[in-house]
């Protein structure tokens, strides 16, 4: 391979301009999520424990329990019922998660699927109204798009297996910072002034809780959330079922069913008759490590997975992080690993998904056999791994509000952990104290396409595909090396799959890592992030056939890496985040 087109003066010069180099701006209008700034992030260290997470307050509230003694679920209990208080706009117990959890003891990695589920009376008709299929900028809002919540579910049902600290002793800090007040963020504060959601801006009591008299909270106004507070002390006491069961599972499906707008479907036996899945976790090998990541109903960890198998023909470790070479590389990993996504993922409890055969080593060397070396691929078409059927290719929207946090305890257990309400601030749908997400405009809002079947279509209890992607990494002598993930809706897989190479491959610290500039290709066109040395590489890309697009991209990595002696963790500036050790 021919030296790159474009070699900037080190990694310490491009690490530093980052900050400085500015470009314009193209916004999508699927990409609701704009960018709220940097905020240069230190690489932390520790010896026994750390976590990283969206917001100040969360990390606390998980280092408090790692404190107690307690374990990396117990940690990320706590991290997961205060982000939902002060970070609501990206996930919450309104919402699902995709949990990766490694038993150090018992040398044992597993995970926990709490996606959320359709109502059992649902169809593919769902979002079919007069015979035309809503929009989706109509279909987000209201009731029709609320899966059954799933978090909860999936965290308790960690914690009944890995939990060392009692249930009710988890929720401590989040019901003190609800009855007694916290401060809005900035990155709330400012979408809620952008006032994108129009259920949050529209629907009571949302609008009233986030507008209070017509006005967008205020960055540090203090405010409180009792009715948040009260139902974590029922789930405290009485466990899951106060969520599942009685008065706030009532309040729940009358809040979607009466809905002002777009009424849904969802009923009591929705919520009573949910189950969280342990799933077993999907491994792949990558130069001298074991890559692993969440099973379908995720489209993340495989596709992560097929990317990296298409890009293990390469010699990336000979590529400067910001090439041309390798934008080009791994752009073009992605566009074949999404353009089999787009045909082939879905729940496997109702639509059978070639995993094994879309992760042979065979068919991803003939998948990498295709990539060009200095030319974007004109078309991209699905692969035929062995079980594909054939099905039509329809890509759902995955909007980028969606959260992220890593933990590892002094034992040597570890949580990765990807949890989301979908769009941001979810469906504009509130019940004491907390939204409901919007996560059924994740299937496919058409269930055929000139004929064929889409994999991803609505049915009665499926769970959507997603993009989330929390993922784990392994030495050969089955060492925990690396935890990461990331919110960002589809992009997520392009962003894990960057931090992971730059971690792997590149020999990057994890600082260095979240501070490269992004890129993205969802098989549609290359996102180069705005304000970085990645803008002076459009023409040469688009010289090479690449439609090439320059706009904010918002990842949200916290990542952990295990060293011999110690444990090093990020936030990515971003976002709110921050790391933390105990």
């Amino acid at each position: 391979m021919k030296p790159p087109y474009l070699l900037l003066s080190g990694l310490n010069l491009l690490l530093a301009s980052y900050f400085i180099v500015a470009a314009p701006v193209q916004q999508e209008i699927r990409e609701p999520e704009a960018a709220t700034g940097l905020t240069q992030q230190q690489l932390i260290s520790s010896k026994h424990a750390m976590v990283a997470a969206a917001h100040p307050l969360a990390v606390a509230a998980g280092q408090r329990v790692l404190a107690k003694g307690g374990s990396a679920i117990d940690a990320a209990i706590a991290t997961q019922l205060m982000l939902g208080l002060v970070e609501p706009q990206s996930s919450g117990i309104g919402g699902g998660a995709f949990i990766l959890h490694w038993h150090k003891a018992g040398q044992r990695l597993t995970s926990f699927d709490g996606r959320e589920t359709a109502p059992a009376t649902a169809t593919d008709q769902l979002f079919t109204e007069n015979g035309k299929t809503l929009d989706w900028r109509v279909a987000y809002v209201g009731g029709k798009s609320v899966g059954v919540p799933g978090v909860l579910k999936a965290l308790a049902l960690a914690h009944q297996q890995y939990g060392r600290l009692p249930w009710q002793a988890l929720f401590d800090d989040a019901i003190t910072a609800a009855e007694q007040g916290f401060n809005v963020s900035p990155r709330m504060a400012h979408h809620l002034t952008m006032g994108w959601n129009e259920g949050v801006k529209t629907l009571a009591p949302a609008k009233d809780y986030f507008y209070p008299e017509g006005q967008a909270l205020a960055a540090e106004q203090q405010i409180t959330n009792p009715e948040y507070a009260a139902l974590l002390r029922a789930i405290a006491k009485e466990g899951v079922s106060a969520f599942y069961q009685g008065a706030n599972a009532e309040a729940l499906v009358n809040t979607v069913r009466q809905a002002a707008t777009n009424p849904g479907q969802l009923s009591l036996d929705d919520l009573a008759n949910y189950q969280a899945i342990e799933r077993e976790v999907l491994c792949q090998a990558y130069r001298q490590y074991q890559v692993c990541g969440m099973a379908p109903p995720s489209s993340g960890g495989i596709a992560v997975l097929q990317m990296l198998g298409i890009l293990s023909a390469f010699e990336l470790n000979k590529l400067a992080p910001n090439s041309v070479e390798a934008v080009h590389l791994l752009s073009q990993a992605a566009r074949l690993a999404f353009v089999d996504r787009e045909r082939y993922l879905a729940d496997t409890d109702f639509s059978p998904v070639p995993v094994a055969g879309m992760l042979d080593s065979n068919y991803l060397a003939a998948r990498a056999a295709l990539i060009l070396p200095q030319r974007n691929l004109a078309v991209v078409s699905a692969g035929q791994p062995e079980g594909a059927m054939p099905l039509a290719d329809v890509a759902a929207i995955e909007f980028e509000n969606t959260s992220h946090l890593s933990v590892v305890d002094q034992y040597g257990n570890a949580v990765s952990m990807t949890t989301s309400i979908e769009n941001v601030f979810g469906s504009g749908l509130m019940v004491n104290g907390y939204l409901l997400n919007n996560q059924l405009t994740d299937f496919s809002l058409s269930a055929s396409v000139e004929g064929k079947l889409v994999a991803n279509r609505v049915e009665g209890s499926k769970r959507p595909r997603s993009s989330m992607a929390p993922m784990m990494v392994f030495d050969n002598n089955n060492n925990l090396k690396l935890l990461t993930g990331s919110p960002g809706g589809s992009r997520i897989i392009n962003y894990v799959l960057q931090n992971l190479v730059a971690v792997l491959d590149w020999q990057l610290n994890l600082e260095q890592a979240v501070n490269l500039p992004r890129f993205t290709h969802r098989n549609d066109y290359l996102a180069l992030e705005a304000g970085t040395p990645l803008t002076a590489l459009k023409p040469v890309l688009e010289a090479m056939g690449y439609q090439v697009r320059i706009q904010d991209l918002n990842s949200g990595i916290h990542a952990i890496e295990v060293k011999a002696n110690t444990l090093e963790g990020v936030a990515d500036p971003r976002r709110e985040g921050t790391a933390a050790g105990h």
